[in-house]
C-alpha cells in the first residue's frame, strides 16, 4: 500500500505534467465540453447557402437566469461552450434579415451541431419566450440557478455561500446552523458534482472548505430521483459548472472589496482570457470577520476567523478532438469555537486535585480554534469520437486536513456536566484520491451514457482527551450523602463515609487521564482507507411527449465493512403541449454509506473502555458503522402559466435502512457518525418561478419534509435519544419552510444614469426539532421523555434543574414572568402552565410526544434586502459597481437550535450590514 505522503508526490507530479501539456498545447478549433456543460456549434447561412457573417446570436434559459450571446465569424460559425444541461432558447438576428429563434436541448456532453437560415427582411429583433420554453419535459425534479442570480440574492453566509445559496433556492432543504443544510430529510446526504468530480464529504464550514462560490457559473440542484450516475450521498445532487475563460478573447475581470458588521472585510479579484482554442479563469478571494461560526449566544464573542480561496480553471483544446481542463484549487480557513456565557472565568481545580479539599480558581475564558486547508486538483480529458459520441476520463485528488486546538490551559475547556467534561485537540486528513470515465452517445430520440469511477479515501484521525471535570460521574471516585459526584480524592479507599461514599458508576480506567487528579492525556489513533467502485449505464429516450430515464448502477464499497448495491433507476415524464403541463414520476434504489468524518473514532472508539464514557457512547451501539440502502419514490408534475410563471413540484417517499446522522462532541464543532436502524421520510417540495414580468422577476420555494427515525441506534458514538425504542423526529425534521425572493430592476433613467436593482428575501422557518427544550408529562406516553415533577402543593411542574442559567436564558425561557439570565436562572421547578419561551415551542402539558409533537425551536421568518448599480459611472468597457446589503434586516432574535445531541444550541444571525465596491473590465 503506498503511503499517503507518495501517493499525492505522485498524483502532483502526473498534474503537473498535465498542466504543462495545457501550456505547450497543439492546433485544433472546438471540442465539446467535458463534465457537467455541452457545447452548442452552429452555422447561419441566408437560404441561398452563403453564409451570414457578423449575425447576433443569442441562447438563454428565462427560467434559471442564463444569457449569452456570440457572434458568427467569417464562417458564418458560432459556439457556446461550456454550457450547463438544459433547454434553451436560441435568437439569431442579422440586418437585413428576420429574426429567427428555435429551442435547443443540451443533454450531454455531445456536442449540439445546429445550422439555420435567416430570411431577407427587416423585422425588428426581440427574443420572445412562452409557454413552452419555461416547461421541462423531464423526469427528475430540480432547480437550475444562474450567476445573475447568485450576484443579487443576499446571502446568510460570507464563509459557506454556496451552502447559502442552495439552502435560499432549492426547495426540500432545511436551514441549519454553520452553512450546514439538510436536503429532504436527511442529515447532510449532499453530493457535489464540480465540473463531473464527485464530492461527497460534508461542506459545513466545521468540516471542509467550500468551493469558492466566485467560481461558480452555474448550479443545478437535484432534488428528485438521481440518475444513474450519481451514487454515494444523493438526497441532493448539485451539479456545478464553473467558470472559464475560453472564447474570452479579451481580458475580463473585476475587483471587488467589501466591509460590513462584525468587522467583516472581504476582497476578491478574477480574471478570465482566452481565445478558441484555450482558456483560463482565475479567482482568489478572502474574508476575515469577528462572526465567522454562528455562536451559542445571540450577542458574538470569540467568534474570529479569517479564510483564503484561489481557484483556477485552465483549458485547452489540442485537436479538434482533444481537449482538457483542469480545475485547481487550495482553500483555507481559521476559526475559533464561540464560547458560551458558561465558558468565561471557567472556575476549575488549581491545586490538590487528588486531595479531599481541592482548591478552586479562576482557570480564565475557554480559547477553543479550528484550522482546516483544502486543496483539489482535477483535470479532465475529453475526447470526441464521433459527432454522437464523448468520452470523457477525469483523474483527481482531493485533501482536507482539519485541526483542532484546545484552549492553552486544557482545564479552561470545563463546560457544563451536559455539554462539556474533556478536553480535547485533533488532528485528522481526508484525501481523497480517484478516477471517473464516461462515454456519453447521441443517437436519434436516445441519450446515454455509460461509466465507471473509482476512488479511495485515505483517513488518518489522531485525538488527544483528557477529562477536565472533577466531579464527572464517571471519573470521580466519591460522592456525597446525595449521590452527587464529589471534587477531589484518587481512590474510593479514600472516600468519606466508607463504602456508602463510593461512587457506583466509578471507572478506575479513567484515572491516569483526569487533568483535574494530576493525570495526562490519552491519546488515539485510528486510520483507514475506504475503497468505492461504481458502474453504471443510463438512457434517456424520447417518444413524442412521452421521455424514459432509464438506468441501472451497480456500487461496491470496502471500508471498515464492506457491501454492494445493485441500483435500478427509473423515470418517466409526459408533456401535455394543449396545457402546458408535465407529469413526471419516478424511482431509485441507492447505497448508503457512513459519512467520512471521524468514522473510524466513531466505529471503533466506543470498544474502547476509556473512550466509550468519554464519547458517551450506549450500550447498543459499540459495532462499526454499516452501509445501508434507500428506496426512493417521487411523483410530480410542472405547470406553465403563459410565458410569466412556473410551478414544479413533487411528493416523496423514502425508505433508508441504516440512516445516518451525527452527534457532536461537547461543545467543539467535532461530530461523529452515528447510525440508526432505519428512517421514513415523506414530504413535498414546490417551487414556483415569475421570470421576467416589466424588470420583476421572483420565485418561491417550499417544503414539508418528515424525517422520522427508528431506534435503535445500531452503531457510532455520542447519541443519547430515542431510548424509549420508540420512532422519534431527528433534529432536522421541519414541518414546513419556504422563502420567497423577489428582484426589480427599474427601467427608469434620469438623464444617462439607470436607476438601481433591489432584491428582497423572506424565509419562513417553522422550526427544527428541539428534544433538550423541558416539558411536562404525565399521562405515562412511552415516547415522551417529560418529567412529572410537582410543587410542594401538589401543582403540575418542570424541573429546570438540568439546565445552567445560560442555558435557560439560551433557550429564552421565562417562569411566571420572569426571564432568566445569563447569571440569574429560574427556580428548579416552574409550573407546568407557567414556563414560556420566545426562542422555543414548548409543548403543552400532557401532550408531548417525540414522533408527533417533539418540543421544537420557534417559528420565525428572516427578511433579507439587497440594492446595487451595476455601472455607476456609465462606462462604456470599464465600470464600476456598488451594492449595500443587509441580512436579517428586522435583527430577529432566533435559533437555529437547542442543545442538539446532533448540533449544540446556534442563534440567527443578528443584523448585519455590508458594503460592497467592484470594478470591471
Amino acid at each position: 500500500m503506498p503511503s499517503i505522503r507518495g501517493l499525492v508526490s505522485s498524483s502532483l507530479r502526473f498534474y503537473l505534467f498535465a498542466f504543462t501539456l495545457l501550456a505547450l498545447g497543439g492546433l485544433g478549433l472546438f471540442a465539446q465540453s467535458g463534465g457537467n456543460s455541452g457545447t452548442v456549434t452552429g452555422t447561419v447561412n441566408d437560404g441561398s447557402g452563403a453564409v451570414v457573417v457578423g449575425a447576433q446570436v443569442v441562447i438563454q434559459n428565462p427560467v434559471s437566469g442564463y444569457k449569452r450571446t456570440a457572434v458568427t465569424d467569417s464562417t458564418g460559425k458560432y459556439v457556446f461552450s461550456n454550457l450547463p444541461f438544459n433547454p434553451y432558447h436560441l435568437t439569431i438576428s442579422s440586418p437585413g434579415f428576420d429574426s429567427y429563434s428555435r429551442d435547443v436541448d443540451v443533454r450531454s456532453t455531445v456536442g449540439v451541431i445546429v445550422t439555420d437560415s435567416l430570411k431577407a427582411g427587416g423585422g425588428a429583433t426581440t427574443v420572445t419566450v412562452d409557454a413552452g420554453d419555461l416547461l421541462e419535459n423531464d423526469s427528475t425534479f430540480h432547480t437550475d440557478v444562474d450567476r445573475e442570480l447568485m450576484e443579487k440574492l443576499p446571502l446568510e453566509s460570507q464563509s459557506s455561500s454556496l451552502s447559502s445559496l442552495v439552502t435560499l433556492s432549492s426547495p426540500g432543504v432545511a436551514a441549519d446552523s454553520n452553512g450546514l443544510f439538510h436536503g429532504l430529510g436527511d442529515h447532510a446526504s449532499t453530493s457535489f458534482s464540480i465540473d463531473g468530480q464527485s464530492v461527497t464529504d460534508q461542506q459545513s464550514k466545521v468540516f471542509s472548505n467550500q468551493l469558492p462560490s466566485n467560481s461558480v457559473q452555474s448550479i443545478e440542484v437535484i432534488s428528485g430521483a438521481p440518475p444513474a450516475e450519481y451514487g454515494g450521498k444523493t438526497a441532493l445532487v448539485i451539479q456545478v459548472t464553473t467558470r472559464s475563460g475560453q472564447g474570452v478573447t479579451k481580458p475580463t475581470g473585476s475587483i471587488t472589496s467589501s466591509y460590513g458588521t462584525f468587522g467583516s472585510a472581504t476582497g476578491a479579484i478574477d480574471l478570465s482570457y482566452g481565445g478558441a482554442k484555450w482558456g483560463n479563469f482565475i479567482e482568489i478571494d478572502g474574508l476575515n470577520t469577528s462572526r465567522f461560526l454562528d455562536p451559542p449566544e445571540f450577542k458574538v464573542f470569540h467568534d474570529k476567523g479569517n479564510e483564503e480561496n484561489i481557484f483556477d480553471r485552465v483549458d485547452r483544446n489540442f485537436t479538434q478532438k482533444d481537449s482538457i481542463h483542469t480545475n485547481l484549487n487550495y482553500s483555507r480557513s481559521w476559526f475559533q469555537t464561540p464560547n458560551t456565557y458558561d465558558s468565561l472565568n471557567v472556575q476549575n481545580v488549581i491545586d490538590g486535585g487528588a486531595t479531599a479539599a481541592p482548591i478552586f480558581g479562576n482557570v480564565g475564558n475557554a480559547d477553543q480554534r479550528s484550522e482546516i486547508g483544502t486543496f483539489d486538483i482535477a483535470p479532465t480529458y475529453t475526447r470526441v469520437l464521433n459527432n454522437s459520441a464523448v468520452f470523457n476520463l477525469g483523474p483527481y485528488v482531493r485533501r482536507d486536513a482539519y485541526n483542532y486546538y484546545p484552549s492553552g490551559n486544557a482545564l479552561a475547556d470545563r463546560g457544563p456536566a451536559n455539554l462539556q467534561t474533556s478536553s480535547i485537540s485533533q488532528a485528522r486528513t481526508l484525501t481523497n484520491a480517484g478516477v471517473h470515465a464516461d462515454v456519453s452517445i447521441t443517437k436519434g430520440n436516445q441519450t446515454m451514457k455509460f461509466g465507471a469511477m473509482y476512488s479511495q479515501t485515505f483517513l488518518n484521525e489522531n485525538d488527544s482527551l483528557g477529562i477536565v471535570d472533577p466531579t464527572y460521574t464517571f471519573s470521580a471516585p466519591c460522592v456525597d450523602a446525595n449521590g452527587n459526584p464529589l471534587a477531589g480524592y484518587s481512590s474510593q479507599s479514600q472516600c468519606p463515609g466508607g463504602v456508602s461514599g463510593q461512587n457506583p458508576a466509578y471507572l478506575s480506567v479513567l484515572a491516569p487521564y483526569d487533568l483535574t487528579r494530576g493525570g495526562s492525556l490519552f491519546n488515539y489513533s485510528g486510520h483507514t482507507d475506504v475503497k468505492e467502485i461504481a458502474l453504471y449505464a443510463q438512457d434517456q429516450i424520447t417518444a413524442g411527449n412521452w421521455l424514459f430515464n432509464l438506468g441501472f448502477r451497480e456500487d461496491l464499497y470496502n471500508g471498515l465493512t464492506s457491501a454492494r448495491q445493485a441500483e435500478p433507476r427509473v423515470g418517466v415524464s409526459y408533456k401535455i403541449k394543449r396545457t402546458s403541463t408535465v407529469l413526471r414520476a419516478s424511482y431509485a434504489r441507492t447505497l448508503e454509506t457512513p459519512f467520512n468524518e471521524n468514522l473510524v473514532l466513531s466505529s471503533q472508539g466506543c470498544l474502547n473502555p476509556v473512550l466509550n464514557p468519554l464519547l458517551a457512547c450506549s450500550s447498543d451501539s459499540t459495532g462499526t458503522l454499516q452501509p445501508g440502502f434507500k428506496n426512493e419514490f417521487h411523483a410530480g408534475l410542472q405547470q406553465a402559466f403563459g410565458k410569466n410563471l412556473v410551478i414544479s413540484g413533487d411528493y416523496i417517499w423514502k425508505y433508508t435502512h441504516n440512516a445516518f446522522d451525527f452527534s457532536v462532541l461537547g461543545n467543539t464543532p467535532i461530530t461523529f457518525p452515528i447510525d440508526w436502524h432505519n428512517s421514513k421520510i415523506p414530504g413535498f417540495a414546490l417551487r414556483a418561478d415569475v421570470p421576467n414580468i416589466r424588470g420583476i422577476s421572483a420565485y418561491v420555494i417550499m417544503s414539508s419534509v418528515a424525517a422520522r427515525f427508528f431506534p435503535p441506534q445500531v452503531a457510532g458514538a455520542g447519541a443519547t435519544v430515542g431510548q424509549a425504542g420508540l420512532p422519534f423526529r431527528i433534529d432536522h425534521d421541519e414541518k414546513f419552510n419556504q422563502t420567497t425572493h423577489m428582484q426589480y430592476q427599474a427601467p427608469l433613467k434620469i438623464g444617462s444614469f439607470a436607476a438601481p436593482w433591489v432584491g428582497f428575501n423572506w424565509r419562513f422557518d417553522s422550526g427544527l426539532t428541539a428534544g433538550s427544550v423541558p416539558c411536562f408529562n404525565n399521562t405515562g406516553d412511552p415516547n415522551s421523555p417529560c418529567g412529572a415533577s410537582a410543587l410542594p402543593d401538589g401543582t403540575p411542574a418542570i424541573d429546570l434543574s438540568g439546565l445552567t442559567a445560560d442555558e435557560q436564558f439560551q433557550a429564552g425561557l421565562t417562569c411566571d414572568g420572569v426571564k432568566a439570565t445569563p447569571t440569574m436562572a429560574l427556580p428548579n421547578l416552574c409550573p407546568a402552565n407557567q414556563l414560556t419561551s420566545n426562542l422555543v415551542h414548548i409543548p403543552a402539558p400532557n401532550t408531548e410526544n417525540d414522533d408527533h409533537n417533539p418540543p421544537r425551536i420557534a417559528p420565525r421568518s428572516l427578511f433579507d434586502v439587497s440594492i446595487g448599480q451595476d455601472n455607476l459611472f456609465h462606462g462604456d468597457k470599464d465600470k464600476w459597481s456598488l451594492r449595500l446589503s443587509a441580512v436579517n434586516i428586522t435583527n430577529k432574535y432566533a435559533l437555529y437550535n437547542f442543545l442538539s445531541t446532533f448540533s449544540g444550541t446556534h442563534y440567527v444571525s443578528p443584523r448585519a450590514m455590508t458594503a460592497e465596491l467592484g470594478f470591471h473590465f
